[in-house]
């Protein structure tokens, strides 16, 4: 198989030590680490997801979500396969880790994605879908192309990648949704992620903000096994201490997939009831995900209420603001315009 050279790895004893997620897998010649897409080959880490593009679209920026990060435009979407999570719920499974250690996709080339993005008006590339930082060497070569070209770039990510290589790519890095699960609940998170532990996301998340990189979270809420209040609260403490209030939180509908479908959707009450304690808590800006027409769908002033982006699902209806500023009050909104 068709691979390229991997980065952020290190000879070690019989094998490697890769060091590009938090996972820091030690692999055999003629293994594979955890996410089944980096691969020993006679002591060289090769990744072998390289430019083989699974998924390619051009979505609103609001899917991504990314409510506060140039609204209402559009992103150039994509992915490769493999993940460094398993989420037993995962809603894009068939591209990400279904069928590995088998590699698909269609091959492209860095040049070819930043292509195809000026040919259809987008001035962000997305990387999104599976977990972008197990196709790192190709986002990264994508980013890089691309910021050479004016364009923007946006990672939908677990967050599970080390500061090194945020501090790599950082320079080509404009925005970052990171995707909680349940709140950061641990026992959920090990049986149902099989992850150890979510304490390098939070690192990540204090990179992110160090390298001056914009910020929305978003967090799924699971009914039964992953909707517990203090869990909630604590996280939502968290972000405000040390990313700020002004950060976007997205509380995201559990819909059943995958290994996950004896869970039910989650009830819209069980979502405002976050939403309230969250701006209870201190968040000025939070929003509920997968419930299109709901009145959270909205930006509001955190000052006077007024109504200052109206959404309709991924859609923007109306931008009531002079550029980050409110319009009624003249707010200062944490935006990107």
């Amino acid at each position: 198989m068709e691979a390229h050279l991997a980065m952020f790895w290190k000879r070690e004893g019989e094998g490697i030590r890769c060091n590009l997620c938090a996972r820091n897998c030690f692999i055999l010649p003629g293994k594979r680490g955890f996410c089944m897409v980096r691969e020993n080959r006679n002591n060289k880490l090769y990744s072998l997801n390289y430019g083989r593009v699974v998924g390619l679209n051009v979505d609103p920026i609001e899917k991504k979500p990314l409510f506060h990060f140039f609204p209402g435009s559009v992103a150039l979407s994509y992915a490769c396969r493999g993940c460094n999570w398993r989420c037993q719920f995962c809603c894009n499974w068939l591209i990400s880790h279904d069928g590995l250690p088998e590699i698909f996709g269609d091959k492209y080339e860095p040049e070819e994605i930043v292509r195809i993005a000026e040919e259809n008006n987008c001035k962000i590339i997305s990387h999104t879908y599976t977990e972008p930082t197990v196709y790192y060497e190709f986002a990264y070569e994508v980013a890089r192309l691309a910021h050479k070209k004016g364009m923007l770039n946006t990672f939908v990510t677990n967050g599970y990648m080390n500061l090194n290589p945020l501090k790599k790519i950082a320079k080509y890095l404009d925005a970052a949704t990171v995707d909680f699960k349940a709140s950061d609940d641990p026992e959920f998170l090990i049986k149902y992620s099989s992850v150890p532990s979510n304490e390098p996301v939070f690192e990540f998340l204090k990179g992110l903000k160090k390298h001056k990189i914009h910020v929305e979270i978003t967090n799924l809420i699971v009914p039964k096994i992953g909707e517990n209040l203090k869990q909630f609260r604590k996280l939502v403490e968290w972000i405000i201490e040390n990313l700020g209030a002004e950060t976007p939180f997205h509380v995201l509908r559990f819909h059943p997939d995958y290994k996950l479908t004896d869970i039910p959707v989650t009830p819209v009450e069980t979502l405002e009831k976050f939403i309230e304690e969250a701006k209870k808590l201190g968040l000025k800006y939070v929003y509920i995900g997968n419930v299109p027409g709901h009145e959270y769908e909205n930006t509001y002033c955190p000052n006077c209420g007024e109504v200052l982006i109206e959404r309709t699902g991924f859609w923007v209806n109306k931008v009531n603001l002079d550029k980050d500023r409110c319009r009624k009050c003249g707010e200062k909104i944490h935006i990107v315009v």
